[in-house]
This record gives structure tokens, C-alpha cells and sequence, in this order.
């Protein structure tokens, strides 16, 4: 696809607007078992952006195509790009909350990334995993269960959540930073906008289905069971009022937004923030998502989310991630599908359509940077 020119004032403004790249666009250098970042020139850590930096006006041929595909998808939609390096952002329902579902693990992680960064937690502290300890859905870690007890670390609790969307693990990574008011705090902290973070999993899951969470549903498939007996009506209430108040809900600009202040450096410090992406970015989970539409020499660190269905129906089918060019500018997107009944494919279809965008404008831009330098 090629994108139409710019007008003369915004050709400027973008020109003028060129920042060095942002904090991870080199590899990271180890060195004396620590990692040093290749920090660009004029960049300070911490500050809002890169020194110098001029925001310009989101691309309109962008614009135009991500109202395009939402305007066509149909449903509860919320999508949000924003260039990292120059701060514009395109968003489209990116105000609304959507049902977060595996998405929150990001904000569980950053929490337990920025108490390693206070000194108050290491990537290296044990933990045990026990019965009582286990969830529901996807928990593969529970299979690594020895008597009733698999011992672990924060390290690999954080690589199964992130990369496996571990349930389990990251419940109880949860339970070691102190539960949902530790995580609700970093939020707030850090002033990442419309993000809530719900109870955990457990209680989450049970609720959007109309159960009350007992243990035992977390062996086998007692969960599923339970909720194949209740009344359909009762189910439906429970699913209906969680996609319409989700009690883990997340506006997608807000994401994106956040996603952004991770990449600057804003939330960790630099050996923590090149940690979690590089973690990000070994993620095993949707390929047929947005990852599906990443070119070769690109790359994605991203997180999926995943709720529950109903009646062709999904409280939540999510992807999003930070999106790196081989010339190291990058783009923060988010793509929140709160509530449809397009099916599976067409949801998949969706995200690799806006990271196909978000490529295809980087692409035509790329001759006016040459000319800049």
C-alpha cells in the first residue's frame, strides 16, 4: 500500500521532528554480567521523551486507515498506534475500556521488574508452587507439580506468564508483589491512565462465568463442568455485565501509552526495561495475531489476552505490543476487541491489517529520513 504525500507543513514538522532512537533501539551490551544500554545521543533517563523531541501530528493516511478497519470489523473495538520516537498517535475507540483478560499480566510484571529495580525482590527469589496455589485455563506450570510442590523463582514465574500466559504463574508472581493493590498502585504511580487491574485470575474467571470460585475447580476440568450446569441465563448476565463494566478493563490508548513510557525508559531502569522486552519478545503465544504481519528484520514484543467465549462470543481477544523497525523506530500498538461475533480469523485478520498499516506507513516515510540525515 502506498501512503499519499504529506502537505509541505507536515513534511516539515516530521523532518524537524526526527528524535535519535529511543532506549532499546541497539541491542543491549553485557558487560561484567550486567547489561548497558546504547543510549541515544541527548536522551536523558527517566524524561518524558527524548531531549529536543518535537511531537507531530498523527499521519493521515493512518488515520484514515485504522478508522477504516474498525469502522469495518464491527463490535466493541479499540485501537491505538503511537510512535515511540516521535509521539504521534492514531486511535480509533482507544478511550473505551476493553476486557484485558492475559493482557494484565504485563502490569503484574512491571510491578514485580520495578520492586526488583527498589532492591525489595530479586529475579532470583524461590518460590513454591503447591495445589492450592493453582488456577484455571491455561496453567501448564501445573503439570510440573512433584507431592503436590514444584519450587520455582520470580525469573521463571515472569518468563511462563509472559511468554506462556501462564495463569498460574502469574498468580502467584501476584501473591509475591503484594496482590492486586500493589499492582493497582504501580499504575497509578506511574500514571498509565484508564488501566484497571482486576482480582486475579481465579476470581476474575469465576466471576465472568456467574460462579463462585471454589479450589477444586482448579483440577482438571471441574471449572468447565460447573459452568456447563448453570442456567444459561445466569451465565449470560455474568458474561454481559463483565464486557460492559470489565473490572480488569483497559482503554487501548492507555496501553499504547504506557507501552511507550516502557520503551522511553520511564517505568524501570534500563537493565530492567531491556529485560522485560527482550522477555516480551520471546512470547509463544499468538502468532496468528499481530506477530502474523511482522516483516523479517522487524520485531514485536507483545502480550495476548484471551477471555472467555459465549455463544460465538469472546469477553476479550486481545494483542499488544511494541513493534521495532530494523532501523530502530517503533511503535507502540494496541488492539482491544472487547466484543464481537466475527469469528476467530477475522479478529486475527484485524491486528495483522493495523501492524500491515503501521509497516507499509514506516516504509513510505523511509526515503524523507534518508533525506533528513
Amino acid at each position: 500500500m502506498v501512503f499519499s504525500r504529506f502537505s509541505v507543513i507536515e513534511r516539515a514538522l516530521t523532518l524537524a521532528g526526527l528524535a535519535p532512537l529511543a532506549l532499546i533501539g541497539a541491542a543491549p551490551q553485557h558487560q561484567g554480567g550486567r547489561i548497558t544500554e546504547l543510549l541515544p545521543p541527548g536522551y536523558v533517563h527517566g524524561s518524558a521523551a527524548p531531549q529536543n523531541q518535537v511531537v507531530v501530528p498523527a499521519p493521515t493516511p493512518l488515520v484514515t486507515d485504522i478508522d477504516g478497519l474498525v469502522g469495518a470489523f464491527g463490535g466493541k473495538v479499540g485501537v491505538a498506534v503511537k510512535s515511540i520516537d516521535t509521539g504521534w498517535m492514531v486511535s480509533k475507540n482507544g478511550d473505551v475500556p476493553m476486557p484485558q483478560q492475559s493482557v494484565s499480566k504485563l502490569w503484574v510484571t512491571l510491578t514485580a521488574m520495578d520492586q526488583i529495580d527498589q532492591g525489595r525482590i530479586t529475579l532470583d527469589d524461590p518460590l513454591t508452587i503447591t495445589r492450592n496455589d493453582l488456577t484455571l485455563f491455561h496453567q501448564p506450570i501445573a503439570s510440573l507439580l512433584q507431592n503436590g510442590v514444584y519450587n520455582t523463582t520470580v525469573r521463571e514465574l515472569i518468563r511462563r506468564a509472559m511468554t506462556m500466559s501462564d495463569n498460574t504463574a502469574n498468580d502467584r508472581l501476584l501473591r509475591h508483589v503484594g496482590g492486586p493493590p500493589a499492582v493497582n498502585a504501580f499504575i497509578a504511580r506511574h500514571s498509565l491512565g484508564a488501566i484497571r487491574f482486576g482480582p486475579g485470575e481465579r476470581l476474575l474467571q469465576s466471576r465472568t462465568a456467574g460462579l463462585q470460585w471454589r479450589q477444586d475447580y482448579a483440577m482438571g476440568r471441574a471449572f468447565q463442568a460447573a459452568r456447563a450446569k448453570l442456567a444459561p441465563g445466569v451465565r449470560q448476565a455474568a458474561f454481559n455485565a463483565y464486557v460492559a463494566n470489565p473490572i480488569d478493563g483497559a482503554a487501548a490508548a492507555s496501553i499504547a501509552n504506557a507501552l511507550t513510557k516502557l520503551r522511553r525508559g520511564e517505568l524501570l531502569s534500563p537493565q530492567s526495561t531491556s529485560y522485560l522486552i527482550n522477555v516480551m519478545e520471546s512470547s509463544r503465544t499468538g502468532h496468528a495475531r499481530l506477530r502474523a504481519s511482522v516483516p523479517p528484520g522487524w520485531r514485536l514484543a507483545h502480550k495476548t489476552g484471551t477471555g472467555q467465549d459465549l455463544m460465538g462470543r469472546t469477553a476479550g481477544f486481545n494483542d499488544v505490543g511494541i513493534l521495532t523497525a530494523p532501523d530502530g523506530r517503533a511503535y507502540a500498538i494496541a488492539v482491544m476487541i472487547g466484543d464481537t461475533r466475527r469469528p476467530t480469523q477475522e479478529r486475527q485478520k484485524l491486528m495483522q491489517n493495523v501492524v500491515a498499516r503501521v509497516v507499509a506507513y514506516h516504509d513510505s516515510e523511509a526515503p524523507q529520513r534518508l533525506m533528513a540525515r
